[in-house]
């Protein structure tokens, strides 16, 4: 059998509860083919409504997708009364550091990624031995993450998602909380995703804050075009606030920290929840979804970056 033969089967046989759009390495997989396959596999982000899609595709834009090439910025958020949030592309764009190590040092099970971006986490995830899906509306983050050998979708997460009530960890980094910019949706879709007793590694701002706007991706470059071009809404919670929005969809706060100046809350899904589409035996759930994981053999895959 041919090696574009294998990576077809090794797409086609997974099992159907956790999706055929999963892609990455195999044996004898090179990182380029890992990558053709995530395009070809990964669905496309339908294109925004008028009625506003909570993350509508404006992390796929060129600006960002761009950033991510590159490996570094300018990159910010622009909010409508011309300030701006930089963001820092050259960390996400690097290997894991010893804040993020410290989140994923408290990871249980299976993992998913949420707004994965260019992949360092699920990476990292992936050289500790855990089953790690990346999702992410960007097609560049999506690319790059697999060509670091993890696993990930082109996905919103307000879209149908593989091992939906049966993930052990869902983590929400790098700001991630601000995702659709309505935290109680957010948190509400997290708790649906997370297994009975399963936890959420958020990354909060280090101060007290509850702000919801209207944001754009900037590089620094003139804008051309209506001044509504390209907005989307977003959240920056601090750790109170989440907590506050955390707590009427049964996550408690399982730990608070700070680490290199970011900080970091852990929220655990309460074990007598159940969703309406939730099976009886779902508190088995957890080790059901690490076995049905395809393993990620693309050893030689380099983890650094992402």
């Amino acid at each position: 059998m041919s090696r574009a033969d294998r990576g077809r089967n090794a797409l086609v046989d997974l099992p159907t509860d956790l999706d055929a759009g999963f892609a990455g390495g195999e044996p004898g997989r090179t990182g380029q083919e890992a990558g053709l396959a995530a395009r070809a596999a990964a669905p496309q982000a339908p294109a925004p409504q008028a009625t506003g899609r909570p993350d509508a595709d404006a992390w796929g834009t060129d600006p960002y997708a761009n950033a991510l090439r590159n490996g570094h910025g300018p990159l910010f958020l622009r909010r409508t009364d011309g300030w701006l949030l930089p963001l820092d592309v050259e960390r996400w764009c690097a290997g894991a550091d010893a804040a993020d190590l410290s989140a994923l040092r408290r990871c249980e099970g299976p993992v998913l990624d949420v707004g994965c971006g260019p992949g360092r986490l699920v990476a990292a995830l992936a050289a500790r031995g855990h089953r790690a899906l990346g999702i992410d509306v960007s097609e560049a983050a999506v690319a790059r993450t697999v060509r670091l050998g993890g696993y990930a979708l082109r996905r919103s997460v307000f879209d149908q998602l593989p091992g939906e009530g049966r993930w052990g960890t869902v983590l929400l980094a790098d700001g991630n909380i601000g995702i659709g910019g309505d935290p109680d949706r957010l948190l509400r879709r997290t708790a649906e995703l997370l297994a009975p007793g399963g936890l959420l590694v958020a990354e909060t701002v280090p101060h007290d804050l509850d702000e919801r706007v209207r944001v754009r991706l900037d590089d620094g470059r003139a804008q051309d075009g209506s001044a509504a071009d390209g907005l989307f809404p977003w959240a920056r919670l601090g750790s109170s606030a989440l907590l506050g929005y955390a707590r009427p969809h049964g996550l408690r706060s399982d730990g608070q920290w700070e680490a290199d100046g970011r900080a970091f809350v852990a929220l655990r899904r309460s074990r007598t929840v159940r969703n309406a589409h939730q099976s009886a035996d779902s508190r088995n759930s957890a080790a059901v979804v690490s076995s049905q994981f395809p393993r990620n053999t693309s050893g030689d895959s380099p983890l650094a970056g992402s």
